[in-house]
């Protein structure tokens, strides 16, 4: 069985390096030739339809080249995950869409209107009704980002105000601040519909949890309605594999975001658990009931 990791071709951080040998080495234990893939190496035409290239079994894209991604299924390459479930997390705003329709509890959220380059948001109208309904403080979020840099919290409307307008033409969503949940969460990794690893995320210096921005871990073992609603935000935003941002709320779990690309190997030092290894096994036992 042949498959490619397709990743990015100008992201060279090690730790983007460490989840690509992670995935390579897990291939090669239970037989699966991965052969890794940057978007460069497979750069052709539209015309070309990938012509030129022997396509794998499967492809397991790494990356948010959604164009990319797209080309490659219309071609009838499996990927593991789909365009449109990476492009729904990578989007914040589609996200919230698609767990609300999903039944899925998530922090009150508002999508701004639709910006132009030429004049940005000139009228803060929408941002009055927030108000109302979220008071401050209040997240405000960029709809792309990573590691939690994107992610802002703002104390009164003089500080949103400055927010939005650094912002431009760029969308965002507008979120109620979860106070119980501040400075911690729970991500939980999901691969197949179970839950493979779980760890308590927490930072005593700011409001966000992540690793990146200076957080601490710890393995933890999640609830049954933890587990049970990160399944179903995966589920709900069509994903094979994720990590799955849990926050603590009044009355129980919230989903705070999805990660359709998992940085995993902080999962791993905590917990021991190679997610990697449950990937490829759940896409060979995809792949082999197939055949």
């Amino acid at each position: 069985m042949k498959g490619w990791l397709i990743v990015n071709s100008f992201v060279k951080w090690d730790k983007f390096s460490e989840i690509y040998n992670l995935l390579l080495e897990a291939g090669k234990k239970v037989g699966v030739e991965l052969d890794l893939k940057t978007s460069s190496d497979i750069f052709c035409s539209v015309q070309s339809g990938f012509d030129d290239f022997e396509l794998p079994d499967f492809g397991i894209f790494w990356d948010k080249d959604i164009l990319l991604a797209s080309r490659l299924e219309k071609m009838g390459l499996r990927l593991f995950n789909s365009a449109q479930s990476i492009e729904a997390c990578d989007d914040k705003g589609q996200t919230a869409i698609a767990l609300v329709a999903g039944g899925i509890r998530t922090p009150k959220t508002f999508l701004s209107p639709k910006a132009y380059p030429t004049f940005g948001c000139t009228e803060l109208s929408f941002l009055r009704k927030a108000e109302e309904e979220l008071g401050y403080p209040m997240i405000i979020k960029e709809n792309r980002g990573s590691f939690g840099q994107q992610v802002h919290l703002v104390k009164n409307s003089y500080e949103a105000e400055v927010l939005i307008a650094s912002f431009k033409e760029h969308p965002f969503i507008m979120q109620e601040y979860i106070e119980e949940s501040a400075g911690r969460d729970v991500r939980i990794n999901v691969v197949g519909d179970k839950v493979v690893a779980s760890m308590y995320r927490y930072n005593d210096n700011d409001f966000r949890s992540n690793i990146t921005n200076g957080g601490s871990m710890k393995s933890f073992t999640a609830t049954k309605e933890q587990e049970e609603m990160a399944i179903a935000a995966c589920r709900a935003l069509g994903l094979d594999f994720a990590g799955v941002d849990v926050l603590f709320g009044k009355e129980g779990p919230i989903i705070c975001e999805v990660n359709s690309n998992p940085h995993f190997k902080t999962t791993l030092q905590c917990t021991g658990i190679n997610m990697a290894e449950h990937i490829i096994s759940y896409i060979k036992e995809y792949m082999d009931e197939r055949k």
